[in-house]
């Protein structure tokens, strides 16, 4: 047991969550081989196995997922052990994590970047993009500092910090110039156009319309928004857009956007992180910088 090593529970994490040792290895940033010796040699120190192998994949034994929750909790109480150092050293320096959604991150990033680094010289900014779930899972495990994501996410163990709010539009062909506004009762009539599941965007826009998820799938979803509108462009529906996205998404496109009336459809973004991070402190003064700069951006951008 005494020779049990952090690096050697880092592998066992990356293996538990990928189930796959080559993944795993990547993830790692080390050779299979190394991996698999490592894993080993952790299980002959533990005395009792960890893993089932199987051909395709591995699984954790009912012994490894009881070892697993703790393995968790250490490896995140370590890396809290970096940003008490970072807050000794006094304000904001090093590396901050953060992840965007991905219907945020084309528009705001450049700002969200210019704006942390304005008020933070010494910050060195990663950014990582992918959707809410996955931002939600990688600040549990601690590989990310923070998200900005739609709010709310509804997770006890993180705190929630609203940064501004932006209304949706709606995105008709070029034929429909013109026309009056639908009212939303009617988009139920229309082809909807909406992002692919896993997206909350698209989650926002089927509440919006009264739809059930079932109910806005025509073999027809997209990974982006920009594929949305070129869709809509070649009159094959309708779409939303959050306010930020029009002018890069809508340039140039045989689109025509209208404004719904009040109330409008809107969502809040906001940023995420752990309760029991040592960066609180700061992490409060940063939502503060981006909820300025990227408010402003957002609505400059219409």
């Amino acid at each position: 047991m005494a020779n049990i090593t952090l690096k050697q529970l880092r592998y066992f994490e990356a293996l538990a969550r990928h189930g796959h040792f080559g993944r795993a290895a990547e993830a790692s940033s080390i050779s299979q081989p190394a991996l698999s010796t490592q894993i080993r040699e952790l299980e002959a120190n533990l005395g009792v196995l960890l893993f089932e192998r199987g051909p395709r994949q591995v699984r954790l034994t009912p012994f490894g997922e009881d070892f697993a929750i703790r393995v968790r909790d250490i490896l995140q109480r370590v890396d809290e052990l970096d940003d008490l150092a970072r807050i000794a050293q006094g304000g904001l320096s090093g590396r901050l994590r953060i992840g965007v959604i991905p219907t945020v991150a084309p528009y705001l990033v450049t700002t969200m970047i210019a704006s942390l680094t304005g008020a933070w010289p010494g910050l060195d900014v990663h950014v990582r993009e992918t959707m809410t779930p996955r931002l939600i899972d990688e600040i549990a495990r601690g590989s990310l500092d923070t998200a900005i994501v739609a709010l709310p996410v509804s997770e006890p163990a993180l705190v929630e910090t609203p940064l501004f709010t932006e209304p949706f539009v709606l995105v008709r062909p070029e034929a429909e110039r013109g026309r009056p506004m639908p009212e939303r009762e009617r988009l139920h009539e229309m082809r909807l156009l909406l992002l692919e599941e896993g997206h909350c965007f698209r989650d926002q826009a089927l509440s919006f319309c009264d739809m059930p998820a079932a109910a806005g799938r025509h073999g027809l979803d997209a990974s982006t928004l920009s594929t949305l509108v070129r869709m809509v462009g070649a009159g094959i529906g309708v779409t939303l857009l959050p306010e930020m996205a029009v002018a890069a998404e809508t340039r140039g496109a045989p689109v025509v956007v209208g404004r719904f009336p009040a109330p409008e459809p809107e969502r809040t973004l906001g940023l995420v992180w752990r309760r029991t991070t040592p960066l609180a402190a700061q992490l409060q003064r940063v939502a503060e910088v981006l909820g300025a700069a990227m408010g402003a951006r957002g609505r400059a951008e219409t």
